[in-house]
C-alpha cells in the first residue's frame, strides 16, 4: 500500500475532525526488542502515524536526546538493514498504521537508492523522511522511492520563504513535516500562535497536510498545537522517558507507551474541547 496508507489516514482523521498524533521511536533504543514492543503497542495507545528512526553517527539536526538516542542504537547494533527488518516485524501484525522511516543520507546511500526503496517497500514502510537531503539533490531518490510508492515526506522550516517552498515541496508526497522552531531537535519550546500562520501556509503551498514537530513536549503543549496543525509530532519526549526509565530500572516500554497515551489524549480532544 505504501504512500496509500498515508493519504487514508489523513483523509479519515479529516473525517473525524481531528488532528493526527505522530509518535517517533529510535531503532534499538534501548534494544532491537523493546523497540519492537513499543512500535506493536503504539497504535492502541493512540499513534495515528509512526517515525521510526534509523541510527547514524552524525545526526546534525538533533540535539543530545536524538543524538544519545542514535548512539544507543548503533551499540545494540542497529543498521539500516535491521531497522527494515523491525519495520517488517512491525508490519505483519498491523496493515493499517502508516510507517515513516527517518533519518539521514549517508546510510541510504551505501545501501543503494534502488535496493534500499525496493528493500523498504517489501517491508511495509509508507515514508521517508531525509533530515539531510536538500530537494537540489534529491532527484536520484525520489525516483527510486516513486517507482515503489514510497512518500518523500520534505522539512519545512520558519525560514522557508514562500519561493523556497516551492521547491521543497516539489515531489513531496504523504505530508509536509513543519519544524517548529529553528534550531535541533528536543531543545525548544513550540508556540501554537506563532506556528498557525506557518502552517497555513506550507498547506496551502503544498496542497498537503501539515505535520508540526520539535518542540512538543507536554499534553498542554501537544493539545494547543493540534488545533492549528494536521497532525502533531512528538519524538524526544518520548525517547526520553525511555531512557529515564531505564537509567531507573523500570520498563521502558511501559513508561513509553503510558507517556503516548497522555499526549494522544490531549491531541484527540483539542479540537472538541475548542468547540465546546
Amino acid at each position: 500500500m505504501t504512500v496509500a496508507r498515508i493519504d487514508a489516514r489523513f483523509a479519515a482523521l479529516k473525517a473525524e475532525g481531528r488532528a493526527g498524533f505522530v509518535t517517533y521511536v529510535m531503532a534499538g533504543d534501548p534494544s532491537r526488542e523493546a523497540t519492537l514492543e513499543i512500535l506493536r503497542g503504539l497504535p492502541a495507545a493512540g499513534a495515528d502515524l509512526i517515525e521510526l528512526g534509523f541510527p547514524f553517527s552524525d545526526p546534525m539536526a538533533e540535539g543530545p536526546t536524538i543524538q544519545k538516542a542514535a548512539a544507543r542504537g548503533l551499540q545494540s547494533g542497529l543498521t539500516l538493514k535491521g531497522t527494515l527488518d523491525l519495520a517488517r516485524a512491525f508490519r505483519e501484525g498491523d496493515a493499517d498504521t502508516p510507517l515513516i522511516l527517518m533519518g539521514y543520507l549517508n546510510p541510504i546511500e551505501t545501501y543503494g537508492h534502488a535496493p534500499f526503496a525496493r528493500d523498504a517497500a517489501a517491508a511495509g514502510v509508507d515514508g521517508l523522511i531525509v533530515v539531510d537531503c536538500p530537494p537540489e539533490e534529491a532527484g536520484p531518490l525520489t525516483d527510486a522511492l516513486d517507482a515503489e510508492g514510497i512518500a518523500l515526506i520534505r522539512l519545512a522550516t520558519p525560514t522557508s520563504d514562500d519561493h523556497r517552498l516551492k521547491t521543497v515541496t516539489a515531489r513531496t508526497s504523504g505530508f509536509v513535516y513543519y519544524v517548529s522552531v529553528a534550531g535541533v531537535t528536543g531543545v525548544k519550546s513550540a508556540d501554537a500562535d506563532v506556528v498557525a500562520p506557518a502552517v497555513a501556509r506550507v498547506r496551502a503551498a503544498s496542497g498537503l497536510p501539515v505535520a508540526v514537530g520539535f518542540g512538543i513536549r507536554t499534553p498542554e503543549s501537544a493539545g494547543r498545537m493540534a488545533r492549528v496543525a494536521d497532525a502533531v509530532v512528538a519524538g524526544s519526549v518520548l525517547v526520553d522517558e525511555g531512557a529515564a526509565a531505564v537509567a531507573e530500572n523500570a520498563d521502558p516500554v511501559r513508561r513509553v507507551l503510558d507517556k503516548v497515551r497522555s499526549l494522544a489524549d490531549a491531541v484527540r480532544g483539542a479540537r472538541a474541547s475548542q468547540m465546546a
